[in-house]
């Protein structure tokens, strides 16, 4: 493999091993190791996705072509993690840095995923039909569609079949228990889809339901959208469930550090900015009841149809929090969107959410929320390997900026 095909400059020094091993040259002397017995060699390698975390440790995902020794040459999805997240059953080696510090790496090929063992059938349509016929679920012959995939986190794919639309939810075995409670509780009171079935080796299996992701009515039809108030309803419906995970809930502070050290990783020339900003959030932010909250509240994550909400996904995070904290979530998505896409239904929606939140919840202490929710949404750009990533990071802790200083572009 021409190591060029991965990173075709050198990478900064300053980034930690893990980005030198998974990112650089030793990235293809790893995968050659695992994949040389099996009798392949790497043509490309190219990566598509990149989580860092704070303590430095990394997990990509790769595209890559593969040659094989009985002449075949096969697309590949395949994976390496180091730190703490090696998931038992990983292939793992020892990398070296370019400065000789020795990384561990775990590595896997889709779908065997050792952290989530469903995932082998739920990528598979012949496998899916026979499993889900085994839960009482008869889907024909389906086609899959992977919408997410976190190696060693989760992974969501869409089954489409004459007979309707499901989809299979792929967590940590240890998750499903949790992730299924979660959905009964919730559906009881809120449009979440309801559990078909949940599976030991971590598959919850849920229905598709109606309506149009409001994310695609932002750029149609206005008058599909929900008014805000029927969004206050939706979030003073949420029952009490689970626990957030995190020591005050209500505090956004931590969150928004762990985010500025990422892109302080990767982007030192931003870390006096973003220690502005993280400063600024905790002056700013105010204190606020914990009331049950979704967690991750933004358009994404809301069906509609004709101007009601028809669905509420992802509840993963659902739990205790700060309500202010949902709307914060809200409003930096819309800004984000509004700035990537220029004004229009958005930047009209996002002023009639502002208008309903006007005198309920402190201005500045919003304001300051929102531009933490923007630095997270600033990992995105390096997260997903954008061309240009850099400027498009920086553009996006500017226009935290503007949050936190009271003045975003109206």
């Amino acid at each position: 493999m021409d190591p060029a095909l991965l990173a075709p400059t050198a990478l900064p020094p300053s980034w930690p091993p893990s980005l030198q091993v998974l990112l650089g040259e030793p990235a293809g002397d790893v995968w050659a190791a695992v994949l040389g017995p099996l009798g392949g060699r790497l043509r490309s390698l190219t990566a598509s996705t990149v989580t860092l975390r704070p303590d430095a440790a990394a997990t990509v995902r790769y595209g890559a072509v593969v040659d094989w020794a009985d002449g075949r040459a096969t697309r590949e999805s395949l994976a390496a993690t180091t730190g703490a997240e090696v998931p038992p059953g990983a292939a793992v080696l020892e990398g070296a840095a370019p400065d000789g510090r020795p990384v561990t790496v775990g590595l896997w090929r889709w779908p065997l995923d050792p952290a989530l063992p469903g995932l082998a059938w739920a990528a598979s349509a012949a496998r899916t039909a026979e499993r889900l016929a085994g839960l009482g679920l008869d889907v024909g012959s389906p086609r899959l569609r992977l919408r997410a995939y976190r190696p060693g986190r989760r992974a969501v794919v869409e089954v489409t079949s004459p007979a309707g639309c499901w989809f299979l939810k792929v967590v940590r075995p240890a998750a499903v228990a949790d992730l299924a409670d979660r959905h009964r509780r919730l559906a009881a009171s809120v449009p979440v889809p309801p559990v078909l079935a949940a599976t030991d080796d971590g598959v919850v299996v849920l229905p598709g339901l109606p309506g149009t992701p409001m994310r695609t009515a932002l750029a149609g039809d206005p008058a599909a959208l929900p008014d805000p108030a029927a969004l206050e309803a939706l979030l003073d419906a949420l029952p009490p469930v689970g626990s957030a995970g995190r020591r005050d809930p209500a505090d956004p502070v931590p969150r928004v550090r762990a985010h500025a050290t990422v892109l302080g990783m990767v982007c030192p020339g931003l870390a006096p900015r973003l220690d502005r900003l993280v400063a600024a959030v905790g002056a700013a932010a105010g204190t606020h009841p914990v009331v049950p909250v979704h967690g991750d509240f933004y358009e994404a994550q809301l069906l509609v149809s004709e101007g009601a909400v028809s669905g509420l996904l992802d509840v993963d995070t659902a739990g205790p929090g700060a309500r202010i904290d949902d709307w914060a979530t809200l409003l930096a998505h819309l800004a984000l969107l509004e700035r990537l896409g220029g004004p229009g239904p958005v930047a009209a929606y996002r002023a009639r959410v502002q208008a309903l939140l006007a005198g309920r919840l402190p201005a500045g202490e919003l304001a300051a929320r929102v531009a933490g929710v923007l630095v997270g949404l600033a990992t995105g750009p390096f997260r997903v390997q954008q061309a240009g990533w850099a400027a498009a990071t920086e553009a996006r802790v500017a226009l935290a900026e503007e949050w936190v200083s009271g003045s975003p572009s109206r």
